[in-house]
């Protein structure tokens, strides 16, 4: 495992700053000073300022069915947080976010190193969502979704064209939309663009995680089979 992984997956900080701690040469292996890139192994010895880092036993990965109002934050003073909602016993963080106004699959873990992986845009892992807006679908609307939509991006305080996509027809007032791409509220800016309001917006799938029959408000282990999916790419 690279240095900066396994400095992460003990949960002192985030990939980026421990190779700012390795350049800053605060990090030892083995009583030498480490450099950027390392690889360690379980019986390599890890400092970092003088502290010896031990890695957890286990880490934890989950899959919740998050109901509409809960907030994807770790501030435990917002009210409806998801982390005071789960009450996993372990120090978990969600991997990326799913709007207070939105349901279904997000996923949790206590793994620093595995959220790049996952969150990362051009690693182009899928996200699947079924969409219900407040008036009749049009073949124009699909086809306009599909071939992206020009929205404001407020992070990049300018406007951009979304990525195109795959968006097949449920009924008369639902669709299921496939995002490579996570712009804030993306998919209720591409519909109100064409004069829509998304009603209800669930996400069912991401990547090779999928929401299945979990019930609304219930969590899940994910398997090992799941974990190596992701794991197997940052190494």
């Amino acid at each position: 495992m690279r240095l900066n992984n396994y400095i992460s997956s003990t949960g002192l900080c985030s990939r980026r700053k421990a190779d700012e701690l390795i350049a800053q040469k605060k990090v030892k292996v083995n009583g030498e000073i480490a450099v950027l890139g390392l690889t360690v192994g379980p019986e390599d010895k890890v400092e970092v300022e003088g502290k010896l880092l031990k890695k957890k036993h286990k880490d934890v990965y989950i899959a919740l069915n998050k109901p509409v109002g809960i907030t994807c934050t770790t501030e435990r003073h917002i009210e409806g947080n998801i982390i005071d909602f789960v009450n996993h016993p372990e120090r978990i963080f969600p991997i990326g976010r799913l709007d207070k106004d939105s349901e279904g699959l997000i996923l949790l873990t206590s793994d620093g190193s595995i959220v790049n992986e996952i969150l990362r845009e051009e690693n182009q892992h899928e996200k699947d969502y079924i969409v219900t807006v407040n008036k009749n679908i049009s073949p124009t609307f699909i086809d306009a979704l599909a071939n992206g939509v020009r929205i404001f991006n407020p992070v990049k305080k300018a406007y951009t064209t979304t990525k195109k996509c795959k968006v097949v027809k449920i009924n008369d007032r639902s669709f299921k939309i496939t995002l490579s791409q996570g712009l804030n509220r993306q998919i209720r800016r591409m519909c109100s663009h064409f004069g829509y309001k998304v009603i209800k917006l669930k996400r069912v799938r991401i990547a090779h995680i999928s929401l299945n029959n979990l019930p609304i408000g219930k969590w899940r282990d994910l398997t090992e089979e799941e974990v190596r999916e992701f794991t197997s790419r940052k190494k």
